[in-house]
């Protein structure tokens, strides 16, 4: 049999010839031969299993390396990361430490830190909400209590009205009555401004004799300036067409803002309106109006700080002129609602222009507004109505109560709404003006009770606060027909009677 190489060689040098056919000696060899076989085999094994581990070890070393590279370019950009948060907060860590025991130290206090700073912010909003509230709560308040006397005012004027009147005292009622409409209109957006930069303003539309209502404005402004030895002058542009749909209220507080701006700071000279037709189209029509005063001007570096809200070019321009800084922040945000932007072109010791444009639809309207200004339209007519007015400011009740039977209105009196209650339960009335805020029981509580036996009747809510959202959501869930803001206009509460009325 062949054997092992190693094992020939030897049996070749010293085994004798003669020996090779004995048999125990063959099987000695046999056993010796695969002896050598398997040591071979376990040789060949081991070194194979050698080159392995090697090469495992040797992938193993390189990937430890590889990771250990990451670790490392890990931390460095966990460091910075953790400088870039807050450069100027003091490391507790040096830049050669690597130890990531320390850095998670350090991030756990880092943590809690926001953590607090968060409980802060969290506390300060909460502190926020409640002076907001406050705020809202304060306002409610002072708007009732301005709008409350501004109500006789505006209501005794519109009363007068009706009456016969000199010409020279229907114009000077006139001014009052545009003056007490732009005062109620700056006292709604200043005791609301919330609103206002909300963007929450709901722009009317109504038809206006452009022309007509530059006039009254200039006529509103007119003894101002004149104390001030002034001109206001009107440059009008033919092309404009007579009506326009617009939001006259907030155009007129635009403009009067301006005008007595210019009439403030102007002395012996001229104060000009002017209005040119910009584009047009079939529905529509653009206009630029202007401003321009010959008063004390405003600087070049002042003029972009006069819009910021409570700000005024200079400190003594409050003491001097007065005024609360507030109207030209008004008048900006107005014109952004809109659409458009205010700018302004100014050189002290010359004069001021401020100027901007307004899209305008066109009217389709037949109705025509300088009738309704002259007292030439038809008056109102309630006669054989029934009302229950729910009031308990006597001026308030002296005005709407004349209104009402100006118009030939049957008017029962109630001061509270315990009251209107039980004379709603003993009489039969057309409509109910129900006041909200009122003593013993207000005007939602009333409206409540009385939903509970007669469910037909119309009540219309007086507030003098601002109507909102919330204020009509309320009325109406509760079951009132609709809400007025006091003061309101007699051919808006007559409107809205003669929607309502029981016929």
């Amino acid at each position: 049999m062949p054997y092992h190489s190693l094992l020939q060689k030897q049996i070749a040098q010293f085994l004798p010839a003669e020996e090779a056919s004995n048999e125990a000696l063959a099987k000695f060899l046999s056993a010796v031969n695969s002896s050598y076989a398997s040591f071979d085999r376990d040789r060949k094994i081991t070194e194979h299993a050698f080159d392995v581990s090697e090469k495992e070890y040797q992938r193993a070393t390189k990937d430890l390396q590889a990771q250990n590279d990451i670790r490392t370019k890990s931390i460095s950009k966990l460091k910075e990361a953790i400088r870039a948060l807050d450069p100027t907060a003091p490391q507790q860590f040096a830049d050669d430490n690597d130890d990531l025991i320390d850095i998670i130290s350090f991030l756990e206090k880092q943590i809690l830190k926001t953590k607090q700073l968060e409980q802060d912010l969290i506390n300060a909003k909460e502190v926020a909400e409640k002076a907001a509230l406050a705020k809202s709560e304060f306002l409610s308040v002072m708007s009732h209590e301005i709008r409350t006397p501004l109500n006789a005012i505006i209501g005794t004027i519109m009363l007068l009205q009706y009456q016969d009147l000199a010409p020279d005292q229907r114009e000077l009622l006139n001014v009052m009555e545009i003056s007490s409409e732009n005062l109620l209109s700056l006292i709604n957006d200043v005791l609301d401004f919330s609103k206002l930069e909300e963007g929450k303003i709901i722009f009317a539309e109504r038809n206006v004799n452009v022309l007509h209502f530059l006039k009254n404005i200039k006529m509103a402004n007119q003894v101002k300036a004149e104390e001030k030895r002034n001109r206001i002058k009107i440059t009008y542009d033919d092309d404009i067409p007579e009506f326009l749909v617009c939001d006259d209220v907030r155009l007129g507080q635009i403009l009067n803002n301006l005008i007595s701006n210019a009439v403030k700071f102007t002395k012996d000279g001229t104060i000009t309106m002017r209005v040119e037709m910009q584009a047009q189209t079939k529905t529509d029509v653009d206009l630029l109006f202007s401003i321009e005063d010959t008063g004390i001007g405003i600087p070049k570096e002042k003029q972009a700080l006069i819009f910021e809200r409570f700000t005024q070019a200079n400190n003594n321009i409050t003491r001097e002129f007065g005024g609360s800084g507030l109207g030209l922040t008004i008048i900006r945000r107005l014109l952004q609602l809109q659409g458009s932007e205010i700018f302004i072109e100014s050189e002290p010791g010359i004069g001021s222009k401020f100027f901007f444009t307004l899209k305008f639809k066109k009217s389709t309207s037949e109705i025509r507004e300088e009738a309704k200004q002259s007292g030439t339209e038809n008056r109102p007519d309630l006669s054989g109505k029934k009302i229950l007015l729910v009031e308990d400011v006597e001026f308030n009740v002296m005005v709407a109560q004349r209104m009402l039977r100006n118009w030939n209105a049957e008017v029962d009196l109630a001061e509270n709404g315990a009251i209107a209650v039980d004379k709603v339960k003993a009489h039969q009335y057309d409509l109910v003006l129900m006041d909200i805020q009122m003593p013993v029981m207000d005007g939602y509580t009333a409206t409540s009770n009385i939903r509970k036996f007669n469910l037909d009747i119309p009540i219309i809510a007086l507030t003098a606060s601002v109507i909102t959202t919330d204020i009509e959501a309320k009325a109406i869930q509760i079951g009132m027909n609709g809400c007025l803001s006091k003061p309101f206009n007699p051919n808006t509460l007559y409107s809205i009677i003669a929607d309502n009325i029981v016929e």
